[in-house]
C-alpha cells in the first residue's frame, strides 16, 4: 500500500485544516482495519478446537490491550478533528473582494 498523497494547489488555511482532516480520516481507516484484524483473531481463538481456557484467555487480554490503545487514539484523533473542523466553516464560501483593486 503506498502513501496516499493530500494535494493542495494553494497553501492557505482551508487546504491546510482539509488535508489534516483527510489525515484523519486515514487514520480512521488504519484503526478500523486494526480493530477488524482483532475481531478475526477472537474468530479464529474460538473456531480453535483444540485451544484451551488460558489460551483463551490470553487471546483475550491481547485483544483488549488493543481495543485500549486504539481507544486512547480515537480520542486524540476526536480532540484532532474538534480542533480542525471550525477551521473549514469559512471555506465553501468564495473569499471577498479587496477595496480599492
Amino acid at each position: 500500500m503506498s502513501m496516499p498523497k493530500i494535494k493542495c494547489k494553494y497553501i492557505n488555511k482551508c487546504c491546510s485544516a482539509s488535508s489534516m482532516l483527510q489525515s484523519i480520516a486515514l487514520q480512521e481507516a488504519g484503526l478500523a482495519h486494526i480493530i477488524n484484524a482483532e475481531g478475526e483473531k477472537i474468530q479464529k481463538a474460538v473456531s480453535t478446537d483444540c485451544i484451551t481456557t488460558e489460551e483463551l484467555i490470553k487471546v483475550n487480554e491481547s485483544v483488549e490491550s488493543m481495543v485500549e490503545k486504539i481507544t486512547a487514539l480515537e480520542i486524540i484523533l476526536k480532540s484532532k478533528a474538534d480542533t480542525v473542523i471550525p477551521l473549514l466553516k469559512d471555506c465553501n464560501r468564495p473569499p471577498k473582494p479587496h477595496k480599492g483593486c
